[in-house]
């Protein structure tokens, strides 16, 4: 191999098709990675189905989303020799780590792109993310890009990369970044359990290690549609237990529009400098009535 071994990241749980046409994609891919790692966080193998793809299957079952640890263990899992889970970590790991959500289908110069960005630049380098409606995850390239939505509060370049100064507009659904970086920052802090600030705390501490944050317009990825709530109460405990954890160490509080909607639900007090009172869960009413319709891509 005369480039640097680059590796697909992957979590699932529950969206089988999903991950099927994210792998279909990269096996199109005009450079495929040299390994996909996909830690399986269902209590039930997922059905992934044939591949021709270099694949690492790592099961990690779990009630809710431990996504901090699995993807400090795909990481890991990346950094070794290929083919198996076993080993110590060698230079036959990958030297550049993707990290791709399982909802974002990648467009076919993806890899190639972003390889060619962090071996151009020491830095968290993220993607634009097009949200697609509902049923157009199976067109054509062409016609994911001409349905795909911008989102709205992240402005990115029309060419090259630009550093975004606000660590807040990290995007995890895709980005990436050298597996010596990664190893610098830290990875993920596994005490994040769930869903919420795992990975604008990933951000932060990699701004306080030097690490800048790119969004770059050499390659989009496009997000399957899935339910939206608004707020997310269904991850109501979860996000309450990271903010809270955040604000211990960064000294501010994230997520703040939830939490404010929380607050307006009575479910906590508006948080303050204290601690966060939770005054009691959502209903089951509640998290039914957070459900937006399919109109709504995020």
């Amino acid at each position: 191999m005369t480039e640097p071994g680059v590796a697909v990241l992957t979590l699932v749980k529950g969206r089988d098709a999903h991950l099927r046409r994210v792998m279909a994609a990269l096996e199109r891919g005009t450079r495929r990675p040299d390994r996909l790692v996909v830690v399986d966080m269902g209590e039930s193998p997922a059905a992934i189905g044939p591949t021709t793809l270099p694949l690492t299957l790592h099961r990690l079952p779990a009630a809710g989303l431990p996504l901090a640890a699995a993807r400090n263990a795909a990481a890991r899992l990346a950094g070794m020799g290929p083919g198996t889970e076993t080993g110590a970590e060698t230079g036959a790991g990958a030297a550049t780590l993707i990290f791709l959500d399982v909802d974002c289908i990648p467009a076919a110069n993806l890899v190639a792109a972003l390889a060619a960005d962090v071996a151009a630049a020491d830095a968290l380098v993220c993607p634009e993310i097009l949200y697609l409606p509902a049923g157009a995850a199976d067109a054509p390239e062409a016609r994911l890009r001409a349905l795909g939505r911008r989102h709205h509060v992240r402005p990115f370049p029309a060419a090259g990369m630009r550093a975004e100064p606000n660590a807040g507009l990290f995007w995890s659904l895709a980005f990436a970044v050298r597996h010596a970086t990664f190893g610098r920052i830290g990875g993920f802090d596994a005490g994040y359990t769930g869903y919420g600030a795992e990975d604008t705390d990933f951000a932060f501490r990699a701004r306080a290690a030097g690490v800048p944050l790119l969004f770059t317009a050499s390659t989009v990825a496009f997000h399957q549609h899935h339910g939206v709530y608004d707020p997310p109460l269904q991850h109501f405990a979860d996000i309450v237990a990271n903010a809270s954890r955040f604000r211990e160490r960064h000294g501010f509080w994230p997520m703040d529009g939830w939490l404010d909607a929380f607050a307006r639900l009575g479910l906590i007090d508006p948080p303050g400098d204290g601690p966060l009172r939770v005054l009691r869960p959502p209903t089951a009413a509640e998290v039914a009535a957070a459900r937006q319709g399919p109109e709504r891509v995020y």
